[in-house]
């Protein structure tokens, strides 16, 4: 798998991207599954994902189905951790202090899969499940391998099927 974080356009990036890591140039045209996934018609053994979040853009590029998030740090409603994690994450949240920054490692690991999968968020997000990780940690698990990402005011991660 190929990644590459940046701030701006992500089809900017993904451009550059396949550019730099495929050899792939112009970027190939994009259609979107029944779900919303996007994918290569021309280029079936190529997958990425896309991610932006107020300026920050993230992609990746695989041989194997492969979805990213980014999420800028900010503050959200009181209740979202409990209609978002499982009770297991929310003991997680907790034991690191709570705040947003550990909420949204977990979030994007989420998203991440979701993106993975194709299946987007069509179940409570609690149901989502992903290994719980700190910034900077990988892991492979349930058949994904999952990278948790972080930076000043952001995180992100990355999830492919490894199986």
């Amino acid at each position: 798998m190929d990644w590459r974080m940046g701030t701006g356009d992500a089809y900017a990036l993904l451009e550059a991207l396949m550019l730099e890591a495929r050899g792939v140039e112009p970027l190939p045209a994009i259609a979107r599954e029944v779900g919303g996934k996007p994918y290569f018609p021309t280029c079936p053994d190529l997958h990425f994902s896309l991610s932006h979040s107020e300026g920050l853009a993230l992609c990746a590029c695989s041989e194997r189905a492969v979805g990213v998030d980014v999420e800028r740090l900010r503050p959200r409603r009181e209740g979202l951790p409990a209609y978002a994690l499982s009770g297991e994450e929310l003991i997680w949240l907790k034991g690191h202090g709570g705040d947003w920054s550990w909420f949204y490692t977990l979030w994007t690991l989420k998203e991440a899969k979701v993106k993975c999968t194709g299946e987007g968020l069509r179940r409570p997000p609690r149901e989502i499940s992903v290994p719980l990780l700190e910034p900077g940690e990988s892991r492979v698990w349930e058949g994904f391998s999952f990278t948790a990402l972080a930076g000043d005011g952001w995180r992100g991660a990355l999830c492919e099927k490894f199986t």
